[in-house]
This record gives C-alpha cells, structure tokens and sequence, in this order.
C-alpha cells in the first residue's frame, strides 16, 4: 500500500505545477504591449490554451498504447515548447514571432495539460479502485494551486520589473512540469497492490494537509505583503507539499512493524498455532471483507469502464457532464483570463495578488466535491 500512497503523492505533485495557464492574467498585459495586439486579439490567445484541450483525446489515445512515464514526459516536451519558445521570443533570442506564431504556440502549451492530467486520472484509477472518486478528487484539487505557486516564485525573482515578471511567468511553465515530471515518471505506474480496501484513515490524514495548504495559500495571499517576505511563504509552500508524504511514510512503517511481529511469533516456537488460530480469524474477516469489495468493485473491472465512443454518445450522464462543464466552467475562465485586465480597469496595481487570491479560493472550490464525498458515501 505504500507504494499505491506514493503514486498518489506523485499526482498532487504534477497537478500542482500543472495548471500553467491559470497564471496568463499575470503577465497578459505585458505580452499584449509586447505583440501590440488589441483587447480582443488577447481574449484569442487566452482561448487558445483552452483550445489546445480540444485534442486533448490524443494523450488518451498514447495512454493506451505508451508507458504511462513515456506520456508524461511527452506532455511535458510540448509545454516546453510551446511556452519556451515564447520565453525565447521575449528575452529576443529568435527573430520576432507573429501573432499567429505566439496563437499556435499556445495552443500546443494548453494541450500538454491534458497529458499530465491523464496520467494523473490513470494512476488514481487503477491503484485506488474503491476510492477512486476521492483520489481523482483530492489530486484535481491541487491544480487551483498552481498560479498562487508560480506567482510566489516570480515574486521571489522578478518582484517589480513587469518586464522580467512575464519572462519568468513563461520560463517556469515551460521548465517545471517538465522537472516535475521526470521526477514523479517512475511512480507513474500501476502498482498491482491487490485488491484496494477502504483507506479512510490515509483519506483523513491527506485531507488534514490538503485543508492546511488551502488555508495557508488564502491567508498568505491576503496578507503576504505585509508580514511575510515572499521567499518565506514560497518555502512554507515547498514543505505543505511534502506533508503527504507522511501518509506512504507511516504505511511502509506500519508494514514493517507487521513483518516484525510476525518473525517474532514464528521464533518463539508457536507460530504454528497462532498461525492456524489467526488464519481462521482472518480468513472469517477477508471473507466478509472480500464480499464487500467484490460488490464495490464490480464497476471498477476494466471490461465495464472500457466502453466505445458510441456507446459513450448515447449515455445520459457523457451529456450532462459536457453541458455542465461547456456553460459553468467557461464563466470561470473569462474571469481568470481576464482578471489583468479588469485590475488594470479599477486601477489597482496587484494583478499578481488578485491571481494568487483567486487561485487560492480555486483550490478550496475543487475540493469540496471530494470532502462532500469523502463524508457522505459512507
């Protein structure tokens, strides 16, 4: 099971760096003084990073087919591509780009999005079967992190020059999904830990880091400036991402002290008893437990989840789930993508303040759903 809790880690790791097109209203200013483009030009370009998901079924099909490491560190080229060649583009390195250039750079950056995100959703899927709801959740959760994280490393390195802000804004989506990812590749596989039990105490504990780090990133966002130094808050940020560590820690402990126990017992010379005794016991519990798993595992067999594109077509729930996502997240996403521009409306001058606030309160809104269900599916 450690290894499963590990994996698990490695998703809130990747989805943590993995929203790199939530920080655009960050540095949108300064890259539409830089193109001369009108209000409108700029709205497109911010259209494009969600464009780039239209293909986003392509890394479902490399999924399929491809090492599921091998897909992350494709996913992780294209944003380094598509956002490194805009850096390059900024700091003069290669000849000036055209609008239509930088159009479709930001197109092939918002595709690696999809990626890492189906990575993330394999690997939740497969090694937490039984609480695979939660586990999607939980990780999905961490992507509202990623403009309060990027936004607190610019703060650290370019903390005035809008100039420098928006050159390091592109530098790091173009290099940290890319470290993140060759770290996390070879945790990203299927664990074939067995049957999954229920693991409400793991749950509990993530749940309990993953509340600190939501509650941490809104107060720093709203009170940063003024008592703590930016590289303070980008470290305290470092070490609430390495808490859910402790939840493999304590499992690979907790493993060990039962292989412990048991070589106890057998050196004693009664091993034979208790064995038979204990097996019987246990054999009594796996039994009513297996029925248990056998029944909440039934939809989790690949045969029923692997279904075909018409049949898909013609469920109630496919339908529901793309109006609901075409019409309710396109409003949060006007707002995100344009939240430079209306600051710059209204006169106020902490674009970057407003960015990490709302990504903030981004995190908390991506993680009810899963505390919901955390709490009432039992």
């Amino acid at each position: 099971m450690a290894l499963q809790w590990l994996s698990l880690v490695a998703t809130i790791w990747l989805q943590s760096i993995n929203g790199t097109n939530s920080n655009f209203p960050a540095y949108s200013s300064h890259l539409k003084k830089i193109l001369s483009i009108s209000q409108l030009q700029l709205n497109n370009l911010a259209f494009a990073s969600d464009a780039g998901k239209l293909l986003g079924w392509v890394s479902g099909l490399a999924a399929a087919h491809l090492p599921l490491w091998l897909v992350l560190l494709i996913g992780s080229t294209l944003g380094l591509i598509g956002y490194g060649v805009q850096f390059l583009f900024l700091t003069n390195q290669i000849p000036s780009l055209s609008y239509w250039h930088v159009f479709a750079l930001t197109v092939l950056a918002g595709n690696n999005i999809c990626w890492i995100n189906t990575v993330c959703y394999i690997l939740a899927i497969q090694n937490f079967p039984l609480d695979r709801q939660i586990a999607v959740g939980l990780s999905t959760s961490y992507v509202g992190l990623s403009a309060k994280i990027y936004t607190n490393l610019v703060d650290v390195f370019a903390p005035n020059s809008p100039s420098k802000r928006a050159k390091f804004f592109l530098l790091l989506n173009s290099i940290s999904p890319l470290m993140v990812c060759v770290l996390a590749a070879p945790l990203a596989r299927d664990v074939n830990g067995g049957k999954s039990r229920v693991l409400a105490k793991g749950f509990f504990i993530l749940f309990i880091i993953t509340i600190i780090t939501g509650l941490f990133a809104v107060i720093t966002s709203l009170v940063s400036r003024f008592l703590l130094p930016p590289l303070v808050v980008v470290l305290g940020m470092f070490v609430l991402l390495l808490l859910p560590l402790l939840t493999p820690f304590s499992e690979k402990v907790r493993e060990k002290m039962q292989q412990k126990c048991w070589l106890r017992v057998y050196d004693e010379g009664i091993a034979a008893n208790i064995n038979i005794n204990g097996a019987a016991k246990l054999g009594d519990e796996e039994s009513g437990r297996s029925k248990k798993e056998d029944n909440l595992s039934g939809c989790c067999s690949g045969e029923e989840n692997n279904i075909g594109a018409m049949l898909m077509l013609r469920r109630m729930e496919f339908w529901l789930y793309f109006f609901v996502y075409l019409f309710g997240a396109t409003l949060g996403l006007v707002y995100l993508n344009n939240l430079g521009q209306i600051a710059e409306s209204i006169g106020c001058s902490g674009t970057s303040s407003l960015v990490s606030l709302s990504s903030a309160f981004s995190f908390f809104g991506r993680l009810l759903p899963s505390l919901l269900d955390y709490f009432f599916s039992k």
